[in-house]
């Protein structure tokens, strides 16, 4: 029987990657790479501190990437993805994981994150549809499912204008 309490919760190495994209695979399927949230993450790479991996019994069953990424002037995070293993779908291991990402990113001193994703899901973790057009990404995205977390009192304020790669 599969425990939370079992499941441990660490930064992102190098040797996750191979465990990462297998998941991401099983997850989003091929079709994952002509999404937006996708084009973002080929600017630039995510950042290993803020970037996190869920193991059971020895295998990775989830993971979050975030990625430092500038909108218009205003530096941000970009989440994702997120993917956890069928198995391990609807237990709180995904929940876990943003909120781990969210309270790292704080601590580093991020003010927001931006996600592309299903605003029921999000909504209870803080994270809040962005006005429409005003987050422009890299592709096609609904704007409905744009949506930000503040990690400080007005971080999403100003949050305008071109999705890119932070240098």
């Amino acid at each position: 029987m599969f425990d939370l309490n079992d499941v441990r919760y660490l930064p992102e190495l190098a040797a996750h990657h191979a465990a990462i994209e297998a998941i991401a695979d099983e997850a989003f399927g091929p079709g994952r790479f002509a999404r937006a949230a996708e084009r973002v993450r080929e600017m630039a790479s995510c950042d290993a501190q803020l970037s996190f991996v869920a193991e059971h019994e020895g295998a990775i069953i989830g993971s979050v990437r975030q990625t430092p990424i500038m909108v218009g002037k205003v530096p941000s995070l970009l989440l994702g993805p997120l993917a956890v293993r069928p198995a391990y779908k609807n237990r709180g291991v995904g929940k876990a994981l943003m909120r781990l990402a969210a309270e790292a990113a704080r601590a580093k001193g991020e003010t927001s994150i931006v996600l592309v994703g299903d605003p029921p899901y999000y909504a209870p973790l803080g994270y809040r549809p962005l006005a429409p057009g005003s987050v422009i990404m890299p592709g096609p995205v609904d704007p409905r499912r744009v949506l930000g977390l503040a990690l400080v009192e007005g971080g999403l304020d100003g949050l305008r204008g071109e999705v890119r790669a932070r240098r």
